[in-house]
């Protein structure tokens, strides 16, 4: 059965990981924290190869540019313009 404790986030943003709960996790391990449809999951990051980071981070400019683009913030090019464009690369 899962452990299931209660903590608050302080003012300045910090959470406390109830005692019981981090007997397998030192001082200074790196944690992840993935947040979708009113869930946070925490979970140990140590394993992470270099790869996932790098995921990690492509996902986070991705959906960055997706807002803005939802916000109307991006360039509209002819498929002649965009040609053009693409040749001064």
């Amino acid at each position: 059965m899962a452990e299931i404790g209660i903590t608050k986030m302080s003012s300045k943003g910090q959470v406390v990981i109830p005692q019981e709960m981090r007997k397998d996790i030192k001082e200074g391990d790196k944690l992840l924290i993935i947040q979708g449809e009113g869930k946070l999951i925490l979970k140990k990051a140590t394993q992470l190869d270099e790869n996932f980071q790098e995921d990690l981070e492509f996902a986070r400019r991705t959906e960055e540019a997706y807002k803005r683009i939802e916000a109307g913030e991006y360039l509209s090019y002819s498929k002649e313009e965009f040609l053009k464009k693409l040749e001064k690369w």
